[in-house]
């Protein structure tokens, strides 16, 4: 049972927050009596009670709090009376500090701090967050700026920026049913808005200058809202009335009316008029309907200082359980209780005031409820605990917060943050469970809430921050912390990640082997069949693994080979250009960011899980095989020796599957049918003298190496890039009208979701080249001797590499490079010697884009990303060619050639796109129904030869964004990404083996 304290109690037995089972056998409870409420909502906004015999902390229990704009108000005298003795105060002298005390009456030492949450993730804004509260689907935060920021629960991503008020956001809430947010601020306006449109439904404002609006409140149960002011006063308004009351004159408003300060008349009665266009327009706050409050629907005074925090609630009168009850705090230090009178419009008339003894001033800053007690923060980290029966002060807890600006209540925990940044949880006996540094700031405000059965503390602050913290400790006994799939996924990237896979550095080959084993781990935990592929010392393992499908179709079952790779390249971060450790996985703004979390952890993951997922629900009707190699970035050396040693292990494959690209923006899915292939050589000269000095020997009679090389080398390629080796482009397939299709659905596309890519036959001839054109490229010279600009160096040498475009095979072309440049070299009749290795060669690959397998991928990823939407720019240089955005690549006037659309170039002018979100118009656009089929110019040596050595088709899912940045500083993957690819394997594993 919940226990009782007057202020005269001696016991040291602590209060415990509640026991379900008793709230739920309590008298003065209402139980059930209207649907469940949002979880994590605060600011106490919702007064409907619902059966909590389930969950501990009702949603309307929920910290009262609004968070203050430290810049733009300042308390209230009676907030900065710090100097106020300690002492004297009445019955305080019975009150208990800071959890349990000694027998003898000296405080115990608080336990050692442990079970502090891990931050599971950040999102990033450029403003103060001053107000949080939580649906069932999305966290919403007010900010300095007037915005309200709308973030997904599920993948963290900011869905809308709403500008809403010109002034700070001081207070949000929730209506019951979460299809209403009342946002309050420094305007002073209360603006309502539909949860899911997100449109302004109505304005409400009142007729008296009352300052800031520091808290809302609303009643679903009298559909009324209540406001807390600066000006001391609490309003209302119901809006069952707002169709039959007058509409408010324009010149009512608060923007228009005159400020007895600013607008005073100067010298002379002289008035400055406001100059014209100066009030900037929200693009939000338009729109719905005005409403203002009527003179009698004010309660002035209602606090002496300022109203800083309100809750509703119905329990709160233990004769009177089901009457809805309004609680506030304010500048005064007085905790008011308030009747509602629904006959009266929603008025209050006070009930009581709990009174501890001490003199008023010290302000009440925040509010939680939870059953028959209430929690209130004060100044200097002081927690007090009422007991709504007795009415009376039973406790009181000391924070090292600082002030307490903000109190959240779940999982049998009590969170307090304030002005030092900290945190502090207690426990049901109000023993410090642990304190952590949430922000480098002020915490302004926090939220608890779970989704998908998983607890969530929210937390935001002024250094601009919201912060999702993982409170899996939750202590209360019947609240059972789950953790989903997806969670489950992220956790096993997080520790793959860590291992520095880097097979390019030989000081990394331990880490490489770790990594291996690792991945091989989380296969077995899955119940695979496993087994280390060893390739030739020193190369890394490949990490074989088989989910086997239903015993019962054994002899017909399918086997779909699963192909990535766990190496990546360095990051070795020495000019400090990344952003959070590479090989920490870091949760940023709904990215997941780290060295091979896009290339290729994260997309193995994604298919390990999927895999996973279908054992379990033994819906696996084929064989998944994974062969996940450890070379793929040094050119999978080793790779091909082993598969052909091991490939009885590996048994006959009908498809293969590999997921190691990106799509053209970030914004359309994309299926990848087309891979160049790619040689890298090496060209060395080199005479039999040693280094010379180029004053001393250097004559024309003199066959000099670097001249040799660099006069070679210029027979490689003609004008724009042409390669003049004989026969090099006989064997590329002829450009169909079908493929030429895809193009133009692919600029379509694009160009419809950012129109300053510019022409789109322009950007189709620029993939076009990149993609089914073959290139070569010289990439570096190297010399020998020492480096100063009068030597003559007796070795030369050049690397240089060709792509390759399918039915060009790499052993022909290799063949053709090597004849022709010795043949070339011939020709300048030198005494030097030319020598030609070929270091590296991949075939490359094209698919069947109307085969089963892609058709598979294409219904898959249709089903799981649906229709893509975008925001079209309404921009001035929305006619720019491509030529005009990306500026002038070339010098002559007269040059018709297109501009290239790099890879690079894509990602930038989407990023371009985003930055200017403000100018998009308000309606999404639709930018494709399907997946973009696209080809890539770059090479994944082993698709081609997996594809030849077992005779199946294979298909490439990107999972990606074109702004990942693989290979690059601060490589990132969207979290909506990773858990959409994760389902898109589980379609293509469970439907492909029907076809």
């Amino acid at each position: 049972m919940v226990e009782s304290y007057g202020s005269n109690s001696d016991s040291t037995t602590p209060v415990p927050f509640s026991e379900p089972s008793s709230l739920s056998s309590r008298k003065d409870v209402d139980v059930g009596e209207t649907s469940s409420p949002p979880s994590g909502v605060q600011h106490a906004s919702i007064i409907d009670d619902r059966d909590f015999s389930s969950h501990l902390f009702p949603p309307h229990y929920f910290s009262g709090c609004t968070a203050k704009d430290r810049a733009m108000c300042q308390f209230s005298k009676s907030i900065t009376s710090r100097d106020i003795s300690r002492t004297g105060r009445g019955t305080r002298g019975t009150v208990q500090h800071d959890g349990a005390m000694h027998p003898n009456g000296t405080e115990k030492a608080p336990p050692e701090p442990t079970k502090t949450p891990a931050l599971s993730h950040r999102m990033k804004h450029d403003k103060s967050i001053l107000a949080l509260t939580v649906s069932s689907k999305h966290i919403f935060a007010g900010t300095q700026g007037g915005e309200i920021l709308v973030y997904s629960l599920d993948t963290y991503e900011r869905q809308r920026v709403i500008e809403g008020h010109k002034g700070s956001v001081l207070g949000l809430c929730l209506s019951h049913d979460q299809t209403l947010l009342f946002s309050s601020a420094t305007d002073p306006i209360v603006n309502v808005w539909s949860t899911s449109s997100f449109l302004r439904l109505y304005a409400l404002w009142s007729t008296y200058d009352v300052g800031d609006i520091f808290c809302v409140a609303y009643s679903s149960y009298h559909h009324t809202v209540y406001l807390g002011a600066q000006n001391t006063s609490i309003q209302w308004y119901d809006l069952k009335e707002k169709d039959f009351r007058p509409r408010p004159a324009p010149a009512s408003h608060p923007s228009e009316r005159k400020d007895r300060f600013f607008d005073s008349a100067g010298p002379g009665g002289v008035q400055t008029p406001r100059p014209h266009g100066s009030e900037h327009r929200l693009r939000d706050a338009v729109g719905g309907q005005n409403l203002e409050i009527d003179n009698q629907d004010i309660h002035q005074f209602a606090h002496f200082g300022y109203v800083y925090c309100m809750l509703l609630g119905k329990g709160i009168l233990p004769d009177e359980p089901s009457e809805e009850v309004l609680v506030s705090g304010g500048g005064d230090g007085r905790i008011l209780l308030w009747r509602i009178h629904p006959s009266r419009g929603g008025a209050i008339t006070e009930i009581c005031s709990l009174e501890d003894g001490r003199e008023e001033g010290e302000s009440v800053l925040s509010l939680a409820r939870e059953g028959s007690f209430l929690y209130s923060g004060r100044l200097d980290g002081e927690v007090n605990v009422w007991d709504l029966e007795t009415r009376q002060l039973v406790r009181s807890l000391k924070a090292q917060t600082g002030d307490v600006l903000t109190l959240s209540l779940g999982g049998g925990l009590l969170f307090a943050g304030g002005i030092t940044g900290f945190v502090q949880k207690f426990n049901q006996h109000y023993e410090t469970v642990s304190t952590f540094k949430a922000h480098s700031g002020l915490i302004l405000a926090s939220a608890f809430t779970t989704f998908n059965d998983k607890p969530i503390f929210v937390t935001g602050g002024n250094d601009s921050d919201v912060v999702i913290w993982d409170v899996q400790d939750c202590a209360e006994p019947t609240f059972h912390a789950k953790r989903s799939n997806n969670d489950l996924m992220v956790e096993s990237l997080s520790q793959f990640i860590s291992f520095r896979t880097v097979s390019s550095l030989p000081k990394y080959r331990a880490d490489c082997r770790r990594g291996a084993h690792f991945l091989r781990s989380v296969f077995q935990n899955f119940g695979a069949a496993t087994e280390m592929l060893n390739t030739t010392d020193p190369f890394n393992p490949i990490v074989f693994a088989k989910f086997r499908g239903n015993p019962a179709t054994a002899a017909s079952r399918k086997k779909i080979l699963f192909y990535g790779h766990y190496d990546v390249i360095p990051a070795e971060n020495e000019q400090g250009k990344w952003k959070h450790d590479p090989f920490t996985l870091t949760g940023e703004d709904g990215y997941l960011y780290g060295r091979g979390i896009s290339d290729n952890k994260g997309p193995i993951m994604a298919a390990i899980y999927a895999a996973h997922e279908l054992a379990n629900e033994q819906s696996l009707g084929s064989d998944i095989i994974f062969l996940i190699e450890g070379e793929e970035e040094s050119g999978s050396r080793g790779f091909a020796q082993a598969i052909r040693a091991r490939k009885n292990l590996i048994g006959d494959i009908d498809w293969i599957l590999l997921a190691n690209s990106y799509w053209l923006d970030d914004h359309v899915p994309c299926l990848t049918y087309g891979l160049r292939g790619v040689i890298h050589a090496t060209v060395q000269v080199e005479s039999r003298h040693p280094d010379l000095h180029s004053g001393v020997d250097g004559s024309a009679l003199l066959d000099e190496p670097l001249k040799d090389l660099v006069m070679v080398l210029s027979k490689l390629t003609g004008s724009h890039g042409k390669v003049q080796i004989p026969g090099f482009y006989q064997p590329i397939l002829p450009f169909t009208p079908e493929e030429r299709s895809l193009y133009d659905e692919i600029t379509d596309t694009l160009i419809r979701g950012n129109p300053d890519l510019g022409d789109p036959d322009e950007l189709a001839q620029s993939l076009i080249r990149r993609w089914r054109e073959a290139s070569l490229t010289i990439h570096r010279f190297q010399t020998s001797g020492p480096e100063n600009s009068t030597i003559i160096p007796r070795l030369a040498r050049a690397s240089l590499s060709m792509r390759l475009v399918p039915n060009q095979e790499s052993s022909e072309v290799a063949k053709s490079l090597t004849s022709f440049l010795n043949s070339e070299f011939k020709k300048l009749d030198s005494k030097n010697q030319v020598q030609v290795t070929i270091d590296h060669q991949a075939e490359p690959w094209l698919g069947d884009y109307n085969n089963e397998i892609f058709q598979t991928l294409e219904s898959a990823i249709m089903s799981v990303w649906g229709p893509t939407l975008g925001r079209r720019r309404s921009s001035v240089h929305a006619s720019k060619s491509l030529f005009e955005y990306f500026g002038p690549l070339t010098t002559s006037s007269s040059d018709s050639r297109p501009s290239p659309a790099t890879s690079n170039t894509l990602a930038n002018a989407n990023s371009s796109a985003e930055q200017d979100g403000d100018d998009a118009t308000p309606c999404p656009t639709l930018l494709a129904r399907k997946p973009l089929y696209i080809r890539e110019g770059g090479s994944i040596p082993s698709i081609r030869f997996l594809e030849k050595e077992f005779g199946a088709p294979a298909a490439h899912l990107p999972c990606g964004q074109a702004s990942d940045s693989a290979h690059l500083d601060n490589e990132r993957l969207r979290l909506v990404n990773l858990y959409n690819s994760k389902m898109i394997f589980k379609k293509v594993f469970e439907e492909l083996p029907q076809k």
